[in-house]
């Protein structure tokens, strides 16, 4: 496959459209809701009406016909400029839809699609588990079946989108059964927001993507249908295993443009600021710390372009999305500790937006598979085991 990722003009046209929403809409507002820990209603709710979560979906199910690199075009450029923003369109997208998309039935899909794709409702995907973290095949939440229901018991942790006035649904993974050698089979079931027995807890005090809405959630004998199984029985680990690979091509996605927007702050600051009478840009020291800078993002953007790639075309990329994923999130840090240090003292005011970047990098290195998941999934596809 050739490695050329120069955009199409359509491509390119969703690029700048999006670029000129970040600049103009979300910039001005996201640093008091920041700071503020509230949730960006009105943005997402304008997000919606431009379809941006319906990006990658069927134009029958509401979506844009769109695939997944025009979804991480959209979360690059977003992240340019506010990561929580970026992150809500990122988990609504391929965390929430996208498990009813692949896996759903056509009954679950023309339920919950639609609604989704214009943002008028979230989805979310219950993973994560306080004793599980990286180890998501420990699942301890069990589904039981009674009679024509599923009775849920069990807890999540750390759900993005779980608990907004516009959350629909969350996807929660559960055991339902064992197999033969004692292991755990595991589910996906479809909970709707409000079921009884289904408690959201009070957003948590994160350090960074303030403005984005994570919660623990709790199931207490909550009772849903036998219908709202998302795929096949005890398939829900491999379902969740193909969801985060292409969650890491969005990821990567969000972490370049965070990269991306410490370079477009810090080289305005260094041609504006003054320090002994010029523009601390003249260094040699900031221009060779500003090209670096540049460098990676430049070479992150090139890797998650290059597993969107593979997907969009029905090739493996596994690999490459977990390479994408490592790099960019590591680069993310990189330059938001560097545009930090270009900015001196002003770096550490929140009122400067690389402050807020540099709080919302760390999470890319940790969400979504950790770097040092990643480095073992890149050690198995050259054929180690472990």
């Amino acid at each position: 496959m050739a490695l050329d990722h120069r955009l199409t003009p359509e491509h390119e046209e969703l690029r700048r459209t999006v670029e000129a929403f970040a600049h103009d809409v979300v910039a001005p507002k996201i640093g008091d809701l920041y700071e503020r820990h509230e949730f960006p209603y009105e943005i997402v709710r304008e997000m919606g009406r431009m379809g941006l979560f319906g990006l990658p979906f069927p134009e029958e199910y509401g979506g844009m016909g769109g695939d997944y690199l025009a979804l991480g075009i959209a979360l690059e450029e977003l992240a340019r400029v506010d990561s929580s923003v970026a992150i809500t369109l990122e988990a609504g997208v391929s965390l929430g839809a996208m498990p009813l998309h692949l896996f759903g039935t056509e009954e679950q899909k023309r339920q919950w699609l639609p609604r989704m794709c214009s943002g008028e409702i979230l989805g979310a995907f219950g993973l994560t588990e306080p004793d599980g973290g990286s180890d998501a095949g420990g699942t301890r939440t069990t589904a039981v079946k009674d009679g024509d229901e599923w009775v849920i018991n069990g807890s999540k942790c750390f759900i993005t989108n779980s608990g907004t006035d516009i959350t629909g649904l969350v996807t929660v993974t559960a055991v339902t059964g064992r197999k033969a050698d004692g292991r755990p089979e595991i589910s996906s079931i479809i909970v709707p927001s409000g079921t009884p027995g289904f408690t959201v807890a009070a957003p948590y005090s994160k350090v960074g993507w303030n403005s984005s809405d994570t919660r623990e959630l709790a199931f207490d004998n909550v009772r849903v249908p036998l219908a709202n199984l998302v795929g096949q029985e005890g398939r829900g680990y491999a379902q969740f295993l193909r969801i985060l690979d292409e969650g890491r091509i969005a990821i990567s996605a969000l972490a370049t443009g965070l990269a991306q927007g410490c370079v477009d702050e810090s080289v305005k600051y260094a041609k504006e600021r003054k320090a002994f009478g010029r523009p601390i840009g003249d260094n040699q020291a900031i221009q060779f710390k500003l090209a670096d800078m540049e460098m990676r993002a430049h070479m992150a953007r090139i890797g998650w372009r290059d597993a969107a790639s593979r997907l969009v075309a029905g090739e493996p990329f596994k690999k490459e999305a977990a390479i994408a994923k490592l790099y960019s999130s590591t680069v993310a840090v990189d330059n938001a500790r560097d545009a930090t240090q270009i900015h001196g003292g002003y770096g550490f005011m929140n009122e400067y937006p690389v402050a807020r970047m540099w709080r919302d990098s760390k999470i890319l290195e940790i969400g979504e598979g950790t770097s040092e998941v990643q480095r073992m999934l890149i050690a198995r596809e050259l054929g180690f085991a472990g």
